[in-house]
């Protein structure tokens, strides 16, 4: 960190309180950022983070409470509510878990976006040109200037959005969950990276529910849970454990899976190729068998063919060539309503488009995949009553929390959500379950719970294929790990020998599968 403590502070929240209804998102929240440091900020899904990261950008306006700014002639600046343009002139800029690039335009086009009025004459490419070329040299963002964002790999298309913030002089960077999408290997790059902006004076905000992460590189951490900071320590007084306690108000310990036999063969795939076309990622002759009992992972940097995969074994996809099986039968025709009639479960990788139905209840979600069962109607008419009774049970097992049964399952955390999810998907004990990133996106108590459940059903002797670009979370449950690579897949080998570096090499294309696919 450069600065020292007679130094005000770069940014300073004061009292920040928003209400949306008779939910308080934030209450009376203080923070400050110091120039040169990197804070990183926690708390489960719902504690409050993108609110508040929301109405310091000016997306949202604060009930209640104030932010100020330290300008260049070292004065404060309090920023009027609700401004995103106010945010920016005043230096805060925000990197997303989602990328918000125009892929078909060049990296130099996306910098330079909205930097220059619309009454201008002419873009004035060459000064562009030149002052990216200077940030690229002292930040050591290498990405090509010229090339389309769409042809980048996804590091370098974060390099892009960190090179967006910095190119409008940037002293407040807020960066999202920033390595959900990269190798072990792009981490660290990062992780340089944003140690050297630190060093420069930048003062970065990182949200992450990686807890390894924040050690590493935070200097102070801030842990919001409902709406409230109930702690603030220097990264170097704390340890993951006492953070992670913060973050739920319990201690939390993450299972493991235990060595186990694994039995027939539950999922086979046999030189399987989906061709390429609109919104469908390419698969080359691809070979998997997942057994009884055992957790096969499918490593991968996004868009490398997983969503084709998932879509083949959930049914809303076919193959172009090739065949699929299902516990040594022919793959079952009809669709995602046939697999679930022979025991495939379905946990997507997008919980709120495919995973529930927004405006419907938690008890109507619940019984989406169940309401034809003989014994879920009397006299022929759907016995809702039942179903109720049901939804109870299981929102008491699975710990699904944010409201009753009758409560729209859109106004659930992402944990609840996917808790939920887990419930309908997990109760009827399938044979075979797909669990497509299951975990993106929650909180170290909400994963424990995710992973715990996996771990039961696998137990239980269901095959489980796991698609996920967490390598922790890989190497937690998995018995066998497989990098998908360009639409190629590797051999699926024993976790017990398998390196994170060597994953990530793998699947930055440094591999069998990479060979396979050149």
């Amino acid at each position: 960190m450069t600065t020292s403590r007679d130094e005000p502070p770069l940014l300073r929240l004061r009292g920040i309180t928003k209400r949306f209804g008779g939910l308080v998102a934030n209450d009376g929240i203080d923070l400050d950022l110091a120039r040169g440091e990197i804070l990183a900020l926690l708390g489960e899904n719902g504690a409050g983070k993108t609110t508040l990261m929301s109405i310091l950008f000016g997306h949202y306006v604060a009930d209640a409470g104030t932010i100020e700014v330290t300008g260049a002639d070292g004065a404060a600046h309090q920023l009027p509510p609700g401004s995103a343009r106010a945010a920016l002139a005043a230096g805060i800029g925000m990197v997303h878990q989602h990328f918000t690039l125009a892929m078909n335009h060049s990296v130099l086009d996306n910098v330079i976006l909205g930097t220059e009025p619309l009454w201008a004459w002419r873009q004035d490419l060459g000064a562009a040109r030149a002052r990216l070329a200077a940030l690229i040299e002292s930040t050591g963002l290498a990405v090509p200037m010229d090339a389309r964002v769409g042809s980048l790999s996804i590091g370098e298309q974060q390099r892009v959005e960190l090179l967006k913030a910095l190119y409008r002089s940037a002293k407040v960077l807020i960066l999202d969950e920033p390595t959900a999408v990269l190798t072990p290997q792009q981490s660290a790059l990062l992780f340089t990276t944003l140690r050297r902006l630190a060093q420069g004076g930048l003062g970065i905000v990182f949200i992450s529910h990686k807890l390894e992460e924040v050690m590493s590189l935070a200097h102070r951490v801030a842990v919001l849970r409902h709406g409230r900071k109930v702690l603030e320590v220097a990264a170097t007084g704390t340890d993951k454990a006492r953070l992670a306690h913060a973050m739920v108000d319990r201690p939390v310990e993450l299972p493991k899976a235990l060595p186990q036999p694994a039995g027939a063969p539950a999922l086979e795939l046999l030189g399987v190729g989906v061709a390429p076309a609109a919104g469908v990622e390419p698969l080359v002759d691809v070979d998997l068998t997942v057994h009884a009992g055992e957790i096969v992972g499918i490593a991968g940097v996004s868009g490398n063919g997983q969503r084709s995969l998932a879509g083949l074994v959930a049914g809303t996809l076919l193959p172009d060539r090739g065949s699929l099986r299902l516990a040594g039968a022919p793959w079952p025709t009809g669709g995602p309503k046939a697999l679930i009639a022979e025991g495939v479960g379905r946990i997507p990788e997008d919980r709120h488009r495919q995973g529930v139905v927004g405006d419907m209840t938690i008890w109507e979600n619940l019984a989406l995949e169940g309401y034809d069962a003989p014994d879920c109607r009397r006299f022929g008419l759907l016995d809702l009553a039942r179903f109720r009774r049901r939804a109870q049970a299981l929102r008491e097992r699975y710990d699904i929390r944010g409201g009753g049964s009758e409560t729209p399952a859109r106004l659930l955390s992402g944990g609840n959500m996917q808790k939920l999810i887990l419930a309908r998907v997990l109760e009827p004990g399938p044979r075979l379950i797909l669990a497509a990133q299951p975990t993106r996106g929650l909180d170290i108590g909400a994963l424990a719970e995710v992973h715990r459940h996996l771990l039961d059903a696998r137990a239980r002797g269901a095959a489980i294929l796991l698609i996920s670009e967490d390598l922790d979370e890989l190497m937690q449950l998995a018995d066998r790990v497989a990098v998908l690579y360009r639409g190629k897949l590797g051999p699926a080998r024993p976790r017990a020998g398998l390196e994170l570096a060597r994953l990530g090499l793998e699947m930055a294309g440094q591999g069998p599968a990479a060979a396979d696919a050149a």
